[in-house]
């Protein structure tokens, strides 16, 4: 047979769906991408879509953190949008706090997909019920990823909150000149711990996120790919099903997100506010200071129902879809080149340093 006259059956299903992402692991099929490209695909994927769907993130940081004892300046996810682009701008506004979230993002995300790959692997040899090894693989990749991006989490929500330095548009107590000003401040007066506030909220928020994530991703790929008899899927249902995956999980745990944001972002009992440069010193309405998560979740049910539980919830679900379709389509993809740069001998990066050597 002639290759050049007689195309393969792999090009001719990618001229039936010419946007196809090749998948390594189909289903029947016992084999699993090389550990080390699954951890590089893994952080690659998860920090490209944190990054991507920052400035949403930075809505929704907002819409959960204005205080209740004054004015609502945010309505909805549309209106702080704009206002936000509007008077702060994208870099300093919509991506106010872009730099400790990309710091924690890339090796928590690659540390993450280590534990969790790891993890499903070992457990599935053992015959554990793959829902099982999912969720179990989901909650130990958090568990162990969570000492890194706990601190860059909270250098975030409270830049994402402040927005730019001497921010006359936002009152959020904080005027960080930097990341790094911000935690020599927050170490200074609040403490190396404030660093790791709202860490059993941040744990409890995304271990039962990424079990229910991966859970759903892994089911609705199964029935994906049944639709297609085994072929690759089209890159629109791949997007699809990573979208409602995260969109479930985020819709579930958004009254643990509402208190993880408030607990990251509320300042100690000792600590005064710090206010613009300029800005005329206020009596403002004392403001709650929450001394857990259940006192936070009864305080603002009692005053606020189930809208002060699932505030923030349109740009959270939002993000978590879009963000979640933007990692397991990135990660396919990643996947498949460096599948091709294996062919090639020209990967991982040992083999091309060999040339030099």
């Amino acid at each position: 047979m002639n290759p050049l006259t007689e195309p393969s059956n792999n090009i001719a299903r990618q001229s039936t769906f010419p946007f196809v992402i090749p998948s390594i692991i189909i289903e029947g099929n016992a084999k699993y991408p090389p550990f080390f490209d699954a951890c590089i695909a893994g952080g690659i994927g998860g920090s490209t879509a944190d990054f991507v769907m920052h400035s949403v993130d930075t809505v929704k940081t907002r819409l959960q953190g204005q205080p209740y004892n004054r004015v609502q300046k945010y309505s909805s996810m549309v209106q702080a949008y704009k206002l936000i682009y509007k008077q702060e701008g994208v870099m300093r506004g919509l991506y106010a706090g872009v730099s400790p979230a990309m710091i924690g993002s890339i090796p928590g995300t690659t540390l993450y997909f280590a534990v969790y790959e790891f993890t499903k692997r070992t457990l599935n040899e053992t015959n554990v019920p793959e829902v099982i090894s999912h969720l179990t693989a989901g909650s130990l990749g958090d568990l162990a990823a969570s000492v890194i991006y706990v601190p860059s989490e909270v250098l975030k929500t409270r830049l994402q909150l402040q927005g730019k330095y001497n921010n006359p548009h936002f009152v959020s107590g904080y005027n960080y000149k930097s990341t790094w000003h911000a935690t020599k401040m927050i170490v200074k007066y609040d403490g190396f711990g404030a660093l790791f506030h709202g860490f059993r909220a941040t744990i409890l928020r995304d271990v039962p996120y990424s079990a229910i994530q991966f859970a759903c991703y892994e089911q609705f790929k199964k029935i994906a790919q049944r639709k297609y008899d085994g072929e690759n899927i089209p890159i629109g249902v791949d997007m699809i099903t990573g979208s409602l995956a995260g969109a479930i999980g985020g819709a579930v745990t958004t009254p643990l997100d509402v208190m993880k944001t408030l607990l990251q972002t509320q300042q100690s009992v000792k600590s005064k506010p710090i206010l613009p440069t300029g800005a005329k010193s206020v009596v403002e309405p004392p403001v709650k200071h929450y001394n857990g998560i259940i006192d936070g979740m009864i305080w603002n049910y009692k005053n606020q129902g189930f809208a002060g539980l699932f505030r923030g919830i349109g740009p959270r679900v939002f993000w978590t879809s879009l963000q979640s379709a933007v990692m397991f389509v990135v990660y396919e993809q990643v996947l498949h080149f460096q599948a091709g740069l294996r062919e090639k001998d020209e990967w991982p990066p040992t083999k091309a340093a060999e040339r030099f050597v």
